[in-house]
């Protein structure tokens, strides 16, 4: 093949960048809530329900309202409930983001929670959402506005004896351990009395409202944020075979380990197991505990008072990222099989499949969306999993000099692991240029250290906090004719 001109490389970048910006903006939360629901009044129309609760909901019938916003996209999702609700009087609600909105609301109290570990912000937002949620009654309706990110950004352990340090030794032990996410979120749920369906109990006969923008595959609903107002039909015994399987127990901190191994752990609620979690030394907490155990409504019950909307998914992402591209002239497969694949195996998997297929449409885009995963061994540099994923194909595509090719990976989010790029993009000759500036791309790769040699080419993708999350998006193309 003659050799690609740089200015032919610099436009395929372009592209690759228009297509993932097109693609995330075209998620407008906005738009989508006006798709799934509409306020009429007081009354909230479900445009197309999924069977979960009722069609209609009447506020008018509720005395009080309140709203639990957590995750990367709270601030808009709270923005747009209350343009549209209209309604003002009893009116009160938590928002935990790892943003601070400009604008607030003053019915609310706002959060800072810290991300990827959780900060003294996840802990008081926990607290104030359990403390808001204990006022509620029949007569007042809880929308739950769940997003990306909840899991590390609002979180607060059963065990009280279990520091903040602890509980960032906790999340950074699963981060690091190459588990997909819902295994990660199995044993956060276990963990944590905000996930895992305890958030909904802390309003057993409120009926409650759950809008997700889910950054977990559909087919893992309750894992997103560690499923706060969903029943969790995990078990204990789950959360130990995966603790045994990715040998966590001994990067736990002692707290977390002695934890997890107590005869009296509890089940998440919705599991039929369940039972209430006893301090090891009798006080007024434990009679408080037993008292609340002896007067709880049954949990299938409470959770029968839910009503679940998807606003927007990593489907709305890939179907409009394969819209831009062949708008662009570009042929489109979408394969999202590789979804929770360790980076290495999915950047195998998909680079074959790019070669394949591009041997008979040269002017092609293969869209992969979902999560690959990383396991550190060692103090990472700085990086993430989609820079990590990158560079990987980087070493690939320096095999085809000369050919028009690039790969693109980048978190919704705006966020990579450790760093403020949202992803990087790479082309045949990223190899050669990192080597021109005195980088080790391989050396990089072990190191988990990718940024640094992306941002020194200006081949990161860096967006900003995007206040969304929709899962990553990867791009391999070809610009053949």
């Amino acid at each position: 093949m003659t050799p690609v001109s740089e200015m032919a490389l610099e436009d395929l970048h372009a592209t690759a960048t228009e297509i993932f910006t097109g693609a995330l903006g075209a998620c407008s939360i906005e738009s989508a809530f006006d798709r799934r629901l509409r306020f009429d009044g007081n009354v909230l129309h479900r445009l197309m329900p999924d069977g979960s609760g009722p069609d209609s909901i009447d506020l008018s019938h509720y005395k009080r309202v309140f709203v639990i916003a957590l995750g990367k996209a709270a601030g808009p999702m709270t923005d747009v409930l209350l343009e549209r609700m209209k309604r003002r009087q009893g009116v009160r609600g938590i928002c935990c983001s790892n943003v601070l909105p400009k604008k607030r609301n003053w019915r609310f109290r706002y959060f800072e929670g810290g991300h990827p570990l959780p900060n003294e912000d996840s802990f008081a937002a926990a607290r104030s959402a359990l403390a808001l949620l204990r006022k509620a009654k029949k007569d007042t309706l809880v929308f739950f506005l769940i997003s990306g990110g909840g899991s590390a950004l609002f979180d607060l352990p059963i065990d009280a004896g279990i520091s903040l340090e602890d509980t960032q030794m906790f999340h950074q032990a699963l981060l690091a351990s190459g588990a997909p996410i819902d295994q990660i979120n199995t044993l956060r749920k276990h963990f944590s009395q905000v996930k895992g369906g305890r958030l909904a109990m802390g309003a057993p006969d409120a009926l409650k409202v759950s809008l997700l923008l889910p950054d977990v595959p559909l087919r893992s609903l309750d894992a997103l944020s560690s499923g706060p107002s969903s029943p969790d039909h995990s078990t204990v015994q789950d959360a130990r075979a995966i603790m045994t399987k990715y040998g966590l127990a001994e990067r736990f901190p002692k707290s977390v380990r002695d934890f997890f191994e107590r005869e009296d752990m509890p089940e998440s609620p919705g599991n039929k197991k369940s039972r209430p979690f006893l301090p090891k030394i009798a006080n007024a907490v434990l009679a408080r505990r037993i008292a609340l155990a002896a007067t709880m409504k049954d949990e299938d019950d409470a959770f029968r008072e839910s009503v679940f909307e998807i606003l927007l998914s990593s489907h709305d992402l890939v179907e409009n990222a394969r819209t831009i591209a062949e708008k662009a002239g570009y042929y489109v497969a979408v394969d999202n099989s590789c979804d929770d694949w360790d980076y290495a195996d999915a950047a195998r998997y998909l680079l074959e499949q790019f070669h394949t297929i591009r041997t008979a449409h040269p002017r092609f885009c293969l869209i992969s969306a979902g999560e690959v995963t990383v396991t550190m061994n060692r103090t990472p540099g700085a990086g993430g999993r989609n820079q990590q994923f990158v560079l990987t194909c980087a070493l690939e595509l320096a095999r085809h000099p000369g050919e028009p090719l690039t790969v693109l990976s980048a978190g919704t989010d705006g966020i990579d692991g450790n760093t403020r790029a949202a992803g990087a993009i790479a082309d045949p000759t990223t190899v050669a240029r990192a080597q021109a500036f005195g980088y080790d791309p391989a050396r990089a790769l072990a190191e988990f250290n990718a940024c640094p040699l992306f941002t020194s080419l200006g081949d990161s993708v860096v967006t900003g906090p995007t206040r969304h999350n929709l899962r990553d998006l990867r791009l391999l193309m070809s610009a053949g004719e």
